[in-house]
């Protein structure tokens, strides 16, 4: 590919991957997910992992690093979401501190 069209790619890769960061931090400040979709993240997920085959089969680095780094935040996404579920036990900062 030519340079441009890679520039492009790191461009569009970098912006659509930035785009879940705020929700991972968002995630472990309020300690909660139950209002995020199994289904949309798990999905999402699926197509990141393709994506991800589909970069490595073309060579690709722009769609391979756009997807390496967004399959990271999607799995953290729902190991978190699986973390914070309701009913689960979540340490919370303090709580050790607070029952002596």
């Amino acid at each position: 590919m030519t340079a441009w069209v890679d520039t492009f790619g790191y461009i569009a890769g970098t912006l659509t991957t930035v785009a879940f960061v705020p929700q991972v931090v968002r995630i472990l400040r309020v300690r909660r997910a139950d209002d995020l979709s199994w289904w949309t993240f798990g999905t999402f997920t699926a197509g990141v992992v393709l994506w991800l085959a589909y970069g490595l089969e073309l060579g690709a680095a722009p769609i391979i690093v756009a997807n390496v780094v967004m399959l990271a935040l999607a799995l953290s996404i729902l190991l978190l979401k699986w973390r914070y579920r309701p009913g689960a036990a979540v340490s919370r900062p303090g709580a050790a501190d607070a029952r002596r």
